[in-house]
């Protein structure tokens, strides 16, 4: 089931995606189905007619994942950690398909990470990997951009991750998928500069989830980023970078100065 959230009127909704890609209608959720559960309304409305939003603003946190992926670490000249690195983002650093990233005045070398990211559905603690099912709510695209001068001179990550517009989710989210082989990609204006897939990844998403939770108490909407394949690289003013995750759907954000 594909969740998303949308304006309508500027009236902000979730609702059930459904039909084939061209030609999708917006089943309309009662409240907020974190909370109150999937009740439909009845009324319904075209996608084409609608403005898509972050699927969700998460209550508290995004916690990212680095370098999770060798060939990522490789590229940067990082050796792989011996255990997942975890920084956080904050909510305000979250945005929706087609909305603007907003190069921050403090950066020169903005990259875009095309990645896979976990919603959590239900309050947890120190999940153990056989009840990791019971707490995710679904999957999205996200794209963890990262300001990389600012990485490098920074001893904590918290300004070259966390920068306002530096979370792009969406475009809906899937509650319905395994995560563990799905194709990851990213594109910069067309052109395929990320292909990777989920199998890749040194910990896989169920001892993601396991693993940040010893160390969070993780609430409805929290995400979790479980980090990028190779072929990270920068993205300027004006162009535009596409994230495809098999199984979810595309998520596409412009770069504005």
């Amino acid at each position: 089931m594909r969740i998303a959230r949308f304006v309508v009127d500027n009236d902000p909704m979730f609702g059930v995606v459904e039909g084939p890609d061209g030609s999708e209608e917006l089943g309309v959720i009662n409240g907020d189905p974190f909370y109150s559960g999937i009740q439909l309304t009845g009324a319904r409305h075209l996608l084409a007619d609608v403005r898509l939003l972050a699927p969700v603003i998460p209550r508290s946190k995004v916690v990212g994942i680095g370098r999770n992926y060798a060939d990522h670490a490789a590229e940067l000249g990082n050796e792989v950690p011996p255990a997942p690195l975890m920084f956080l983002k904050p909510n305000t650093s979250v945005i929706g398909p087609g909305d603007p990233i907003l190069l921050p005045s403090f950066s020169d070398e903005i990259s875009y990470e095309a990645e896979l990211a976990i919603v959590i559905g239900r309050i947890c603690k120190d999940v153990p990997l056989e009840r990791v099912d019971d707490v995710v709510f679904g999957y999205t695209c996200a794209n963890d951009l990262t300001a990389r001068d600012a990485q490098r001179t920074d001893d904590q990550w918290a300004r070259a991750k966390g920068f306002d517009t530096s979370c792009p989710i969406g475009p809906w989210i899937e509650t319905e998928l395994d995560p563990e082989n799905l194709a990851v990609k990213g594109s910069l204006d067309g052109e395929l500069r990320q292909d990777g897939s989920t199998s890749q990844m040194i910990w896989g998403a169920k001892e993601l989830v396991s693993y940040v939770s010893q160390a969070f108490t993780l609430l409805p909407g929290d995400i979790i980023l479980t980090g990028t394949p190779a072929g990270v690289g920068l993205i300027s003013e004006g162009q535009r970078y596409e994230v495809e995750i098999e199984g979810i759907g595309r998520l596409s954000n412009p770069a504005r100065r």
